[in-house]
């Protein structure tokens, strides 16, 4: 495997890095935190995105899209991640889009894809119920009554649920809590008669939502992939989502160490730049490091899926695992070289530590990876 970017990835990238350097700069973000924005993300942005044909890189070209790979969109992701840039890019041109392709039935390719390629709907996954990321623990029921499914339960932190047009839940069929079998996945209007959005205020000033299914009547059709199948395609999908998202959070730490680099240039302490102190250097040197580990996992993460490599789930654990504590010490460097400011809403940097405590978590911590990889590896 070669962990380099062809042509054609490179080419997106600097695609990429124009745009959001042009776009969407951290002002972006902070400008649509202080309006209060009810999305968390501008629709002008967006399109803009979707007609760059970012939101159809997972796509078939039958349905609009141009089946990039993931590669190609987790490249996107990176320059996203440095610019901290709000979108529904994840869950839609990822998570929603992986997801049907991959486990849809002809008529629900041609009914979704198209749509979400051309910008028309967003998505979201609803998956957890509780505070900490467990798929297994799914509790909302999906029961089969007079040829209806109806759903009952509750979902937290759904990654851009409270502007999402189209949700994928997983429910329980069959078994009980704890179990991975048993599960199935359903796709639905979010404005289905019985489905309540709740938006959700995080650090990050991000989109997310809980959302309660009370007595949510969908037709058999719903089912999104083969009944009692849904715990196996959740992974699937999720591992997709997991290595998108450690490649921007490998853009959000490549930022930071940046910014926080050019701070110490600047920056002056008893008459001398702080850059020249050793022990802020042994720092920086160490941030390096593991920026540079971590751009080799998330790399073989997104080539490994588009080769689709036999040991990706190991792959995409070890990604997300990697990127979350990189992150995580990059982002507390880097707001304490910047001293009392660091904190400061004035400066920048903070940002970025506000959207790495929540990017941790998203779709399993940095523990939960290294168990999960651990498990595969038999250990």
């Amino acid at each position: 495997m070669k962990l380099i970017l062809n042509e054609e990835q490179q080419m997106l990238r600097d695609s990429a890095k124009d745009f959001t350097e042009q776009r969407t700069p951290v002002t972006h973000l902070r400008s649509l935190r202080d309006n209060s924005d009810p999305q968390n993300w501008d629709k002008e942005v967006w399109q803009e995105m979707v007609e760059l044909g970012w939101s159809g890189i997972l796509i078939p070209e039958e349905f609009g899209g141009s089946n990039f790979g993931l590669a190609g969109i987790s490249v996107i992701m990176q320059e996203c991640g440095k610019t901290l840039t709000p979108s529904p890019l994840l869950a839609t041109a990822v998570i929603g889009a992986s997801a049907i392709t991959s486990f849809g039935t002809d008529e629900q390719k041609k009914e979704y894809l198209p749509k979400i390629a051309a910008g028309e709907i967003t998505t979201a996954l609803a998956i957890d119920e509780e505070s900490h990321h467990a798929p297994e623990n799914t509790n909302t029921s999906a029961k089969l009554e007079k040829g209806k499914w109806v759903i009952n339960g509750k979902k937290k932190f759904v990654v851009d649920g409270a502007s999402a047009d189209v949700l994928i839940i997983l429910a329980r069929t069959s078994g009980v809590k704890g179990e991975n079998t048993g599960l199935t996945l359903f796709i639905l209007d979010a404005k289905e008669k019985g489905v309540e959005v709740i938006k959700t205020d995080m650090a990050d000033s991000r989109n997310y939502a809980n959302i309660v299914f009370d007595n949510v009547q969908l037709d058999e059709n719903a089912l999104l992939g083969d009944q009692e199948a849904g715990g196996e395609a959740a992974d699937k999908i999720l591992d997709n989502g997991r290595i998108a998202l450690s490649a921007e959070m490998l853009g959000n730490a490549e930022a930071a160490f940046n910014m926080t680099i050019n701070y110490l240039k600047e920056r002056k302490q008893f008459g001398v730049l702080i850059g020249s102190f050793q022990a802020l250097q042994h720092r920086s040197a160490e941030m390096f490091c593991e920026i540079e580990l971590t751009k080799s996992a998330v790399m073989a993460a997104m080539q490994g899926a588009d080769e689709n490599n036999n040991d990706l789930q190991r792959m995409a654990s070890l990604a997300k695992s990697i990127s979350g504590e990189t992150l995580h010490l990059v982002s507390n460097e880097s707001v304490q070289m910047h001293g009392g400011i660091g904190v400061t809403d004035e400066y920048d940097i903070g940002f970025y530590m506000k959207r790495a405590r929540v990017a941790e978590v998203i779709f399993g911590s940095s523990n939960f990876h290294q168990e999960r990889y651990a498990k595969l590896s038999n250990f």
